[in-house]
């Protein structure tokens, strides 16, 4: 307002104006600058500061050309609803200022181009106005009605650029909206349109067919009752589909079918966007015909659905979508129901199908949406006099058993690969939500999945979802909350793009957060609830869940990534893990014994002290590094006599495997959930720097309070489970077993087995010393985990590890560098 010649207005006032459906206070701000800035009426002596006022508003709307209008819409309807019991109106005022000036500005314009010779140059700045009258007249269209005449010829533009289609496009959903309002027309003026419109609709693309058809459907349903003239049109289009179905059924190879394919694709689209605007099966139109209009353009469509080429497919199907708006009913024909739900379910049809059925779904309910408002405006209009039952109950009850039809396969359509189709579902579901058709509780799982979506626009929508059914519907979504995870998963195996990779659970990027953090915050403020999702997903790792591999790793990544924030819900987590440990590690025991064959030199139980640190691929090319990090009291011991024990221990049970390796490959596969829980403890730990002692502490009846402290989280702290990543690169469950597998095997049974030996800690330990059993526990953890040093993890946290180590007196191994 100071100064309006500031070159960077127009970015500012887009940056603002974004955020008009923000909380309240900002709103405010927002409506009461936009008011003094565009909305106050200007002195009429004052042209200078009107233009400003135009071009800034034009400009603003040129700039938001690609991300939609909504904004403008909403701030219209915000300010002139703040007024509408006001005696002194001045957006109002404003509004009919700015688009009396708005028309005079245009005219103008068209002056100084026909006067020059650089004609369609500049039309972007045209562009930007008719595009900024057509907002004005969705909000409040009886500013426009005087103006009504002056925008007719424009529907008379060449149409050379994309400028001159916009030009086109916009005047004819002006006039859409203003010809009705209009008292008493000219017939010539109702005419010329009429005209104007149908040679549009002969000669040009599908935006402009589309907006001229909804254009001529307002001026003659609503005003001219023209119906001969639309019937004439129809006919042309309708008669021409009939005679490409006859010759195509005669010959389908025939070259006139080539040759006339443009005609083809023309009159599928024409025929459908005039059956949406005009109801054929009226008197009005028929006459006393006995043919049911609406079937017969069914069937033609139907017919072409089965073509193909995909291109006619795609647009009879478009020809579809239009038919089911003016007769919905139609979606319950077996046929559409067949059509609809195979290409929606078929995982090998093309994806513009898909895309163009979940569309059509779409824009039905769009339209139904946009049906609803309006009768519930007119209700308000007459509600005093009428009688309540009779409120438009109806038409939402068809909608709502349309999309109990097609809802299974719109969710289903959430692990596509390809991102439009996921986007594209994701709206349908939404606009369903919205209007309340079906019960959210189906949706939960599947909005939990599409809030991992790699695109952040749709994560947001799904969450947004999410957050409205929690807010109606408390407990909901913690019911949902393991089934979501579990189709997460799915969603992001369809989405892996190299299949050699495994999936994992966390964002590739700066954050590393977890792809469920958002259902994780959900959650987590109800402690109970929080507990239970945490104990659902930790049962997933039990021996007898029997869940795949690589969706316990994801489990595992989304746990390790979590955004916890007190002590309690990692020490929860890790206190589970030591009682499924116990249970599985010793089932897994016991049935890897039962699977060997008795010999007499079965097993010696080793010592604390005779179990080498080698690398689970009992690889020696560790061995001099491990000396070199174990405490000094050790290495002695280690050194005399462990080699030639463990030697033979490993070759007494590799005597004792049976010939079928089937076994050895279960221990290996089941053992990998064990082996990730071990992975997930040591990486809590070390993340928040937890010592044993007070893991051990741990209670969880204790009251809240104890363990209400803030996490200290380390940085750099990665989790990286090294061995179940290379079991599921090397794809061993499915690969052929060597005599070097079958060692490494059989080394982690032993290394495991020395572990739950000494699971339990020891009760005497004293403060600063390490009891030989916390060792052999430790050691037994460290050699698990894959040469237990983090250098074969992750190099970058080794410090990290140690300080935690360090401090707790009796951790894994009191690693020193």
């Amino acid at each position: 307002i100071e100064q309006p010649t500031f070159p960077k207005i127009t970015e500012m006032c887009v940056k603002m104006i974004r955020r008009v459906n923000d909380e309240e206070g900002i709103k405010k701000l927002v409506n009461e600058t936009f008011q003094k800035l565009w909305f106050t009426p200007t002195p009429h002596h004052d042209k200078e500061a009107m233009t400003r006022k135009i071009l800034n508003i034009t400009d603003v709307v040129a700039a938001c050309r690609d991300t939609g209008y909504d904004w403008f819409e909403q701030l219209l309807q915000n300010l002139l609803k703040s007024e509408e019991d006001a005696s002194y109106k001045p957006v109002k005022k404003a509004c009919t200022q700015l688009v009396d000036n708005l028309v005079e500005h245009i005219l103008k314009y068209e002056e100084s181009l026909s006067d020059s010779d650089n004609k369609g140059v500049n039309s972007g700045r045209l562009v930007a106005c008719i595009t900024t009258l057509f907002l004005f007249s969705k909000i409040r269209p009886q500013l426009m009605v005087k103006h009504a005449m002056t925008m007719q010829p424009y529907l008379t533009t060449k149409c050379s650029t994309q400028n001159d289609f916009m030009v086109i496009c916009n005047v004819a959903k002006i006039l859409e909206l203003v010809v009705p309002l209009m008292e008493h027309p000219s017939e010539t003026f109702l005419a010329t349109i009429e005209e104007d419109l149908m040679k549009l609709i002969i000669k040009y693309g599908m935006t402009v067919v589309q907006h001229c058809v909804s254009c001529l459907g307002a001026v003659v349903n609503k005003v001219t009752q023209n119906y001969k003239f639309v019937w004439a049109c129809f006919n042309r289009y309708y008669g021409a589909l009939s005679k490409l179905k006859n010759q195509h059924q005669e010959d389908p190879n025939s070259t006139i079918l080539t040759a006339n394919k443009p005609a083809l694709l023309r009159s599928l689209f024409t025929v459908g966007a005039l059956c949406r605007h005009f109801d054929f099966d009226q008197e009005d139109f028929k006459g006393n015909s006995k043919v049911n209009i609406k079937d017969k353009v069914l069937e033609l469509l139907m017919y072409f659905t089965k073509h193909s080429d995909e291109e006619v497919q795609t647009k009879a199907i478009i020809g579809l979508g239009f038919a089911f708006i003016q007769h919905p009913s139609l979606m319950f024909e077996q046929e559409v129901k067949t059509l609809y739900n195979s290409i929606l379910s078929d995982k090998n049809c093309s994806v513009n199908l898909k895309i163009q059925v979940l569309k059509n779904l779409q824009t039905y309910l769009q339209e139904e949406d946009t049906r609803m408002q309006q009768a519930d405006r007119d209700w308000k209009k007459v509600a005093k006099q009428e009688d309540l039952k009779e409120m438009g109950d109806i038409s939402s009850g068809m909608s709502s058993s349309i999309m109990q039809l097609y809802l299974k396969q719109v969710l289903e359509a959430f692990f596509h690969n390809q991102s439009s189709v996921r986007h594209f579902a994701l709206n349908v579901i939404a606009l369903t939500l919205n209007q309340g058709l079906i019960h959210p509780v189906q949706c939960v799982p599947y909005l939990i999945a599409m809030g991992t979506d790699p695109e952040p626009s749709m994560r947001n929508k799904a969450d947004q979802q999410l957050v409205e059914i929690d807010k109606k519907y408390a407990g909901f979504i913690h019911m949902k909350a393991v089934a979501g995870m579990k189709m997460s998963y799915q969603v992001q195996q369809a989405i892996n793009t190299c299949p050699k990779d495994p999936v994992r659970g966390f964002r590739h990027d700066e954050s590393s957060s977890a792809l469920c953090s958002h259902l994780y915050s959900m959650i987590r403020g109800n402690r109970q609830h929080r507990r239970a999702f945490l104990i659902s997903l930790l049962n997933l790792f039990d021996d007898t869940a029997k869940t795949e591999v690589n969706m316990l790793l994801y489990i595992a990544d989304n746990l390790a990534c979590f955004p916890y924030q007190t002590q309690e819900e990692p020490l929860f987590i890790m206190h589970h893990i030591d009682i499924t440990l116990s249970v599985s590690g010793s089932n897994l025991l016991q049935s890897f014994k039962e699977s060997m064959v008795k010999d007499k030199k079965k097993e010696r139980k080793p010592s604390s002290g005779e179990e080498t640190e080698s690398d689970s691929n009992s690889g020696s090319g560790s061995e001099s590094e491990e000396e070199a990090s174990k405490p000094r009291r050790l290495r002695k011991r280690v050194d005399s006599d462990s080699d030639s024990d463990e030697e033979n221990d490993i070759n007494a049970v590799m005597k004792c495997l049976p010939e079928n390796s089937a076994p050895l490959i279960e221990f290996a596969n089941v053992s990998q959930g064990i082996l990730l829980l071990l992975m997930l403890k040591q990486h809590l730990k070390n993340l928040c720097g937890f010592s044993d002692s007070k893991i051990q502490k741990y209670s969880p009846s204790e009251s809240a309070k104890v363990y209400d402290k803030a996490i200290n989280r380390k940085t750099g702290v990665h989790f990286h489970p090294k061995q179940t990543l290379d079991f599921l690169r090397s794809d061993m469950a499915n690969s052929k077993i060597t005599e070097e597998v079958k060692r490494s095997i059989v080394k982690q049974y032993l290394d495991f087995k020395l572990l739950m030996e000494h699971l339990d800690p020891d009760e005497e330990e004293e403060d600063g010393e390490v009891s030989a059993s916390t060792n052999a526990r430790n050691k037994a953890i460290t050699s698990l985990l894959g040469g237990g040093s983090p250098k074969n993890n992750a190099a970058e946290t080794e410090d990290d590890e140690s300080d935690g180590e360090d401090r707790g007196g009796g951790t894994s191994g009191v690693r020193r560098r």
